[in-house]
Order: C-alpha cells, then structure tokens, then sequence
C-alpha cells in the first residue's frame, strides 16, 4: 500500500511508523526450568524461623510504643505539677500582696490621732477634764524586803567535784 506523505495532517503528534520486521517467537521453544526438590523438614523449619522473625519484630514493637506512651505519660505528668506550682505560685503572690496592703492599712490605722478618733465614734470615750483627774501621794518608802534565807545557786559539777562539796556541806 502506497503510503502518501503529501497529506497534512492535523494533529500534533507525529504520525508512528510501522516496523516493517516482526520477530516471530517460536511457540514451541519451551522455558528452561528445574525442578528442585522440597524437603517438607526443612520448609517447615523455615516457616517457624520466619514466624519466630515477626513475633519477634512485633515484640520490639510493642515494647517500643510502650516505652513511648510511658515518657509521654510521664511527660504529661510533669505538665501538669508545673501547671499546680505555677498556680500555687500565683496564688501565694497575691495573698502576699493582700498581705502588704494590710500592713500598710494597718500602720495608717495605728497613729494616734485614728486612735483617738475611733475611741470617740465608736466607743463614746471623751478626754479627761481636770476634774476628773486625782491625784496621790505615796510615800516613799521602800516596800521591797530583803529575803531572810540565803539563795544558793548550785551548778552542775563532774561527778567526784559533786561527790566531795556534798560531803563538805554535810559537816558544815
């Protein structure tokens, strides 16, 4: 069939040639196998090694996920007790600062001029008058009596030292 190149074609793409050889493949050429074999002994051996492989890969694997959900409990853990001692610290902050604002209260309540007003709002007293002063005369006597037994003040002594000032005091 005679081909025409003299057409245009309209498409983007080239147009494919056709190989003019096809290798034909020959049907009755047969694949080169060996038969090998199989020792059941032996397939079964391997089988349990392989079995023995995964329960030991999945062991690592568990015991890997349980190391990490115990440093990541832990570490939760430790979010936590910061988060109570960052509260603690919060709360001992404002109690200390309540604390110096009543201190300060307190001094500013304590001159004498607060004294004295409260003295008269609340309690009714009033300053005293001269009338209401008295005034006595003590005489000057000394009222104090000298004691008429003599005070001895032992202190404690090494065991002989004790043993002979006890003895000497017997015969005194």
């Amino acid at each position: 069939m005679p081909r025409n190149f003299n057409k245009y074609q309209y498409e983007t793409s080239p147009r494919k040639l056709e190989p003019e050889y096809t290798p034909v493949k020959n049907p009755y050429k047969s694949k080169k196998t060996t038969i090998r074999k199989i020792d059941p002994e032996k397939e079964r051996a391997k089988v349990k090694q392989l079995k023995k492989q995964k329960r030991k890969a999945i062991k690592y694997l568990v015991i890997g996920f349980l190391v990490l959900f115990a440093i990541s409990y832990r570490n939760s853990q430790i979010d936590e007790n910061f988060a109570k001692v960052q509260n603690l610290k919060d709360e001992l902050a404002e109690v200390q600062k309540q604390n110096a604002q009543l201190q300060v209260s307190i001094e500013n309540g304590l001159n004498l001029n607060n004294l004295e007003q409260e003295a008269k709002e609340q309690l009714g007293m009033q300053k005293l008058n001269s009338k209401q002063t008295i005034y006595m005369i003590l005489p000057k006597n000394d009222y104090i009596e000298p004691a008429a037994e003599e005070v001895i003040i032992e202190e404690e002594q090494s065991g002989i030292r004790g043993i002979i000032n006890t003895i000497s005091n017997i015969f005194k």
